[in-house]
């Protein structure tokens, strides 16, 4: 609990409540794009799994140029989580900030609690979903390299 314990200004109060949507909404939107990303991702990749035989008999350009589109695909999606996760910093900075005039804060203390928790003895901090996100996109970059140059030896 904050030491501010007077009355909450009803404005201060509205401004919390759509910052909270808003910071919502955009976990929706980023949800619903990683969902857009790794289906175009694994369908670009299994189609090109069964177009292999007739991409290794094709010119080099057409493979190299199928897996840089794979890549910048990666890249995109890339970019785009890295621009959620900013956007997401400065909507909390925000939701902190107003929180400074509530009697509780939710979203502070929480974010607090997540980085000290006792319980998690198997490792040292909260592992942010963010960071695993963000390497799924390298992952699939990684694949089309390698399915362009195993087409080399394949």
């Amino acid at each position: 609990m904050s030491d501010n314990s007077s009355q909450v200004s009803p404005a201060v109060l509205d401004l919390y409540k759509m910052a909270v949507e808003m910071a919502d909404r955009l976990s929706s939107r980023r949800g619903t794009a990683n969902a857009f990303f790794l289906t175009v991702q694994t369908t670009f990749v299994a189609v090109l799994g069964v177009a292999t035989p007739n991409l290794a008999k094709s010119p080099w350009g057409i493979g190299l140029t199928v897996s840089l589109a794979g890549v910048a695909l990666s890249a995109t999606w890339w970019m785009q989580l890295r621009s959620y996760r900013d956007l997401n910093q400065a909507k909390f900075k925000v939701i902190n900030k107003i929180e400074e005039q509530l009697p509780f804060k939710v979203f502070s203390d929480e974010w607090e609690y997540l980085k000290k928790d006792p319980i998690r003895t198997w490792r040292s901090r909260y592992a942010e979903l963010g960071a695993s996100e963000r390497a799924i996109p390298w992952v699939f970059a990684i694949l089309h390299a390698l399915m362009f140059i195993g087409r080399f030896w394949g």
